[in-house]
Parts: structure tokens; C-alpha cells; sequence
């Protein structure tokens, strides 16, 4: 009789917390999450009977028609997937860079999860009833504007940092602070969004979410204990932070984020009787928001992870950089 294993809550696809929550909560190192860990936890856990789709609910048939709803999310998953794909390019790098044993089989895993969240958010994309063949090219083209004047230029500085300045742990605080540290909270909006119009795609944002716990806090863990070991490192990540922070207000991320958001409003209007009071976050309707708002509300998430992470990281300084809304 096969014995299956104990799924620690953090994996756990009903017990595990939301994005926000456990990213601000849960402590994870890269020694505790090895590749065992991957095989048992994740592969046998989060991912059972969620492999190959990364939900198991269906898709409503509203989801599939013409219209700016559909647009809105065909739009989020084709760019998403653009980014998950250009974080596996990076985060090889981070694999080949590593220093140890315990690094490189984390990051390993990270790739891997990366690579499956561009996969399923390009099979939702054929659920929607984009044609599968010519898949990849119709992405391509849809994110060719998104590529070129965000991922590139995102991508460049942390392959730069690991590549060509030899910087293991500043390429990790780069890609825990300044990439998914600011891009997590939109990921918690989308499964948010989504919960009523698309079970199935927040489904898939979920299964994603508990993943980038994982990053989130075992990045944070791999930044703490080498600023512990290594004080005189200080100067040196508040420089790649203050880098960081400068690279992404020249990027134009809020016009592509905005550009969905007003589909979505649209969208959202026409189909009013799936929401009625349904509450983006306790005490505010759905319907009431509008795309800046819902934009801002992610900012502030992410101000609120910077508030709680930086510090745990031995950074605390740190927070007045990153953070998109003064106090």
C-alpha cells in the first residue's frame, strides 16, 4: 500500500494561505524547500490532479464569447505567460550561478515552476477558444509591444547582475524584491477578479500564488542569512535596490496593466448579476472599483509585503525605496 506524503500547509491547495498573507507570514529557507521537498509537497501535493491544466473547473461559456471580459483575460494570461517564460531564461542563470548544492536545487525547482505557470496560462488561453495552432506566435505578436518595453529591459538588469557582475545574492534580492516582490500583488487581484467570472482562471492564479509564497519566502531567507554572515554586504544590495526601484518607474507597466483593467471594467459591468456584493477585500464590492482603483489597491499590497519582508530581510531601510505610496 503506497503511503502518500504529508503536505505541509504552504503546499496545501485548501489549507494554504492567500498570496498577501503568506508572503508576509511564512518563513521558508532554501534548505528546507529541496528537491524533495518539490517532488513530495508540490508535485504530489499542490499539483494533484492539477498538473496538466492547473485547475479542474470548467469554463463558463460567457468566457468564451467575443467581448471585453474575454479580451481583458486573454490579454492578462498571453503577457503573464510572456513573463513566466522570460523568468525561466533568468532564473537559468541563477541555476548555473548558484553557489551551493542547496541553491541550485531550489532554483531548479523555481524554474520548473515558472515553466508550468507559462504552460497553463497558455492552455487557458485555448479554453477561451484561442486556436492552438499558432499559439505561441498569437502571444508573441499580442506581447510584442509588453516584451520589448518591460520584460527586456526587467530581464537585462537581473541576468546582469548574476551574469556579467558575478552577484548570486544580489540577483536574488533583485528577483525576490524588486521583480515578484512588486508583480505578487497583481497576481493576488487576478485570482480575486476572477473568483466569480472565471473559476477556472482563478484557479489557475491560485495554484501560481502558492508558489510565489514559496519564492517570495525562501528569496527573502537566502538574502537574510547572508546579510547575517556577511554585514559589509549592506551598501552593495541598497545600491541593486535603489537600481531596481529606478528601472521600474521608467517602465510603463501601469499603461499595460490599465489597458486590461478598462476591458475588465467593461467586462465586469456586463456580467453585474455574476457579482452582486461579491467583496474585492472586506467591505469593498467588485463593482464599485474602478481600473485605477483596483491598480492602486495592488500598489498598496505591495508597500504592505515591503513593510513586512525587507525588514525580516535586514533591510528595513529598504522599505522607503521600494514603497509606490507614502506614509
Amino acid at each position: 500500500m503506497t503511503t502518500l506524503p504529508q503536505i505541509p500547509v504552504e503546499a496545501d491547495w485548501d489549507r494554504a494561505p492567500n498570496l498577501l498573507d503568506g508572503a508576509q507570514e511564512m518563513t521558508l529557507t532554501a534548505e528546507e524547500c529541496d528537491l524533495g521537498y518539490w517532488l513530495s509537497a508540490v508535485a504530489q501535493g499542490t499539483l494533484r490532479g492539477r498538473a496538466e491544466a492547473g485547475h479542474d473547473a470548467e469554463t463558463p461559456a460567457h468566457m468564451k464569447e467575443d467581448g471585453p471580459l474575454r479580451q481583458a483575460l486573454v490579454l492578462e494570461l498571453g503577457n503573464r505567460s510572456l513573463a513566466e517564460s522570460r523568468a525561466v531564461d533568468v532564473l537559468s542563470h541563477y541555476v548555473i550561478g548558484a553557489p551551493g548544492v542547496v541553491e541550485q536545487e531550489f532554483f531548479t525547482t523555481q524554474v520548473v515552476d515558472e515553466a508550468r505557470h507559462a504552460m497553463i496560462f497558455r492552455k487557458h488561453l485555448v479554453d477561451l477558444g484561442v486556436p492552438e495552432t499558432g499559439l505561441l506566435g498569437f502571444i508573441k505578436e499580442q506581447g510584442a509591444d509588453y516584451t520589448r518595453r518591460v520584460l527586456n529591459p526587467i530581464a537585462e538588469f537581473a541576468t546582469g547582475v548574476v551574469r556579467d557582475e558575478g552577484d548570486f545574492i544580489g540577483a536574488v534580492a533583485v528577483f525576490t524584491i524588486v521583480i515578484e516582490g512588486v508583480l505578487a500583488p497583481a497576481a493576488e487581484l487576478s485570482e480575486r477578479k476572477w473568483t466569480l467570472l472565471d473559476p477556472a482562471a482563478a484557479e489557475i492564479a491560485r495554484g501560481a500564488s502558492i508558489d510565489e509564497i514559496r519564492h517570495l519566502t525562501v528569496g527573502s531567507s537566502i538574502v537574510r542569512e547572508h546579510l547575517a554572515r556577511n554585514p559589509s554586504y549592506r551598501p552593495r544590495l541598497i545600491e541593486l535596490i535603489r537600481r531596481g526601484r529606478r528601472l521600474w518607474d521608467e517602465l510603463p507597466s501601469e499603461e499595460f496593466v490599465l489597458e486590461r483593467e478598462e476591458l475588465f471594467q467593461q467586462g465586469m459591468f456586463a456580467h453585474a448579476e455574476l457579482l452582486g456584493d461579491y467583496e474585492v477585500f472586506p467591505g469593498c464590492r467588485l463593482l464599485e472599483t474602478t481600473p485605477k482603483q483596483r491598480y492602486d489597491l495592488a500598489e498598496r499590497w505591495t508597500d504592505d509585503m515591503a513593510e513586512v519582508r525587507l525588514p525580516y530581510m535586514g533591510v528595513p531601510e529598504a522599505v522607503d525605496i521600494i514603497r509606490n505610496h507614502p506614509r
